[in-house]
């Protein structure tokens, strides 16, 4: 298949902030005291913040009201905000990059395809920012993976057809939504093995095996 556009996922495709989501969200739960560890972190992977919180308030014992919650998941963000301040050039990886460069000096289209408001954010701190024709992320859309909302928008930004767009992802969400977009789909990390997408990835450069 010759593709004309590469979607990829940002975290944990392009770069790896859960820790500073584990950080963020285990403060939220401590004021809260509700238990929270990796293992629940890991759901939270490819969702939106909301359905993130309502996961972590499954032991909850109070009531909390929509506005509350809409709250605490303003603060986490504000935390989450505050660490990625440590992002910095070093956090892409010699593979990551020369995989971009690649895929860009062979004039193939390339986006992002995230459920993060701070994608843009990231991608800056990161010194990907001039990397990707499009950005598509949780700022211009209404919903999140599994629906393929935030890829499609990708694919239109771009001006090409969804089935000429390959995505990256690293969540089964995310290779959900891909499927549902009509797109074929690269699984790397967790997510290869699923059998749910068209290509399994040990890293990201195997990618080029079937992009260019």
């Amino acid at each position: 298949m010759e593709y004309k556009a590469v979607i990829f996922d940002l975290d944990g495709v392009i770069c790896h902030t859960d820790k500073y989501h584990y950080q963020a969200w285990k403060k939220i739960s401590d004021e809260l005291g509700i238990y929270f560890d990796e293992k629940i972190n890991n759901l939270l992977r490819g969702v939106s913040r909301m359905q993130s919180f309502e996961i972590i308030l499954k032991t909850y014992s109070g009531n909390m009201a929509y506005e509350e919650k809409e709250r605490y998941i303003d603060k986490k963000n504000r935390y989450y905000r505050e660490l990625l301040i440590n992002l910095s050039e070093k956090d892409v990886n010699e593979d990551v990059r020369y995989t971009l460069e690649q895929i860009r000096k062979r004039g193939i289209k390339m986006a992002i395809g995230s459920s993060s408001r701070n994608a843009k954010f990231i991608l800056e701190r990161i010194g990907l920012k001039d990397y990707f024709d499009a950005v598509s992320d949780g700022t211009n859309i209404s919903h999140s993976k599994p629906d393929p909302e935030v890829f499609i928008k990708a694919s239109q930004f771009l001006g090409v057809l969804p089935h000429e767009c390959i995505v990256v992802e690293d969540a089964k969400a995310g290779i959900q939504a891909a499927v549902a977009g009509g797109m074929d789909c690269a699984a790397i990390g967790d997510a290869a093995g699923s059998g749910l997408a068209t290509y399994d990835l040990e890293r990201l450069s195997d990618l080029l095996q079937w992009v260019i």
